[in-house]
């Protein structure tokens, strides 16, 4: 069980921190356009999803490696839009972008 819970936090702490050492994935997240089009401010955004505004810019900026399902409900509900409108996907090169 133990094992289990450490494997959860290392996972979840990766979440948190925006982790980047994997390849790209070529996933982008477009809260930037949806912040302006809303005239919100990220701090806004945090206090209305829940998440801390470091966790958000993590998003925002594309540092990110993955986000539960619970966020982006969260963000598709504050924000008025659906999971696609936030996400795209951009095929990368195959390069790690060192």
């Amino acid at each position: 069980m133990r094992r289990n819970a450490a494997a959860r936090s290392t996972a979840d702490a990766q979440e948190q921190t925006g982790d980047t050492r994997a390849e790209p994935v070529g996933i982008r997240i477009h809260l930037d356009q949806f912040l302006v089009r809303q005239e919100m401010t990220l701090t806004e955004l945090s206090e209305q999803v829940g998440l801390t505004i470091a966790n958000l810019s993590i998003l925002k900026n594309g540092h990110a490696r993955a986000i539960r399902f619970s966020t982006l409900s969260r963000l598709c509900e504050v924000l008025r839009c659906q999971p696609g409108d936030l996400l795209s996907y951009e095929p990368t090169d195959g390069r790690s972008g060192d």
